[in-house]
């Protein structure tokens, strides 16, 4: 499926060495202000080329809206948009052609389709996700109106991890490393240790945390439709993800009496004491922060010889060339926060629809 979402809804088509990316985003509201620079802005965080610790490809991502918006604001109809492809290097997979890459959709894509885009992994290209964030600028947009912000943050590089409370980070702070990490002194460690492995032709992995304010009580169904549920499909969704946990997470190995989260009456109003359920309880929002953090494996394309077999079954070696990312983790926070911004806008929209019954 290229459709995400139930009211809100991105349907996104293009290929990294096409001629575009782009979407159509159905189910937004009308008469939303369309803030066009902020929309670009979001776009210049995920675009390529933007700092050395990134792929060197240089892309300017401009984003074009071609229906929907009328003097600056949605119509409430179908909202189209495309991205430009203008710097592909499609020479660089040549090599590549007959070669299944380790780790890669190349084995995979070419077992269900019968054929495969080998220039620059094609529709599996992490390229796609122009299209996300543009569509996650949108909800962005719309929740900042019902006083809902989202933020993502690098917290986790190789070994190199930021505590797991995120109260102890100024968040505003995050676009001051190229690595969008809160801290300083463990930004600095993770640029250094992505230049090593960078340097080595090697890549590598880390945790990306995300925090939502201002959610309304009551987002999610109760059994099927839970909303950590949808917001774990939409980050399993990005490309190379491999993990997902919200509150606590897998660190749950604690007594019931440490665990549960106590309400009490916050000057007339009903909060709890403790926020290890991640703001999710039941499968529904409880009012809290919402909070989670997303795992990303290392990047598959390694500047290194490895033993691989050619689309006929025999054994060979490949080495990869041309610009990738040493680490997916700084350009992958603007897409983690559009993702959880079109989960939530989508739920905000479906519990509305249901107040309509």
């Amino acid at each position: 499926m290229n459709t995400f979402g139930n009211i809100f809804r991105l349907t996104s088509f293009g290929e990294s060495h096409g001629e575009a990316v782009g979407g159509i985003i159905d189910g937004c509201p009308p008469g939303i202000e369309l803030d066009l620079e902020f929309i670009q802005s979001e776009l210049d965080r995920r675009r390529p080329g933007q700092s050395r610790i990134t792929t060197p490809r240089v892309e300017s991502d401009k984003v074009a809206f071609l229906s929907g918006i009328f003097e600056g604001k949605t119509t409430g109809t179908s909202i189209g948009f495309i991205i430009k492809n203008e710097n592909q290097h499609s020479a660089d997979y040549d090599n590549l052609k007959d070669i299944y890459r380790p780790s890669h959709a190349d084995y995979t894509y070419f077992q269900k389709y019968g054929i495969r885009d080998h220039r620059g992994g094609g529709r599996s290209s992490a390229r796609e996700t122009i299209a996300r964030v543009v569509a996650g600028a949108v909800a962005k947009l719309y929740l900042k109106h019902i006083g809902v912000s989202v933020t993502a943050y690098t917290s986790q590089v190789g070994e190199i991890k930021l505590e797991n409370d995120y109260n102890q980070y100024d968040l505003a702070t995050i676009e001051e490393t190229p690595v969008r990490c809160p801290d300083a002194q463990k930004a600095d460690e993770m640029i250094k240790l992505i230049k090593e492995v960078q340097y080595k032709g090697d890549t590598i992995g880390g945790v990306i945390t995300c925090v939502i304010q201002g959610t309304p009580v009551g987002l999610g169904e109760p059994v099927f439709g839970k909303l950590h549920a949808a917001l774990g499909s939409a980050m399993l969704s990005i490309n190379a993800v491999k993990g997902f946990e919200y509150g606590h997470g897998f660190d749950v190995s604690h007594r019931g009496s440490e665990m549960n989260d106590s309400f009490f009456n916050d000057n007339g109003k009903i909060s709890t004491r403790t926020n290890h359920s991640g703001g999710i309880q039941a499968g529904i929002s409880n009012g809290q922060d919402i909070y989670f953090r997303v795992a990303f494996k290392p990047v598959s394309t390694i500047l290194m010889e490895q033993h691989t077999v050619d689309i006929h079954g025999n054994d060979t070696t490949i080495k990869a060339r041309g610009r990738h990312d040493a680490c997916v983790l700084p350009r992958a926070v603007p897409i983690v926060e559009a993702m959880a911004a079109m989960v939530i806008l989508d739920y905000h929209l479906l519990a509305q629809s249901n107040k309509l019954i």
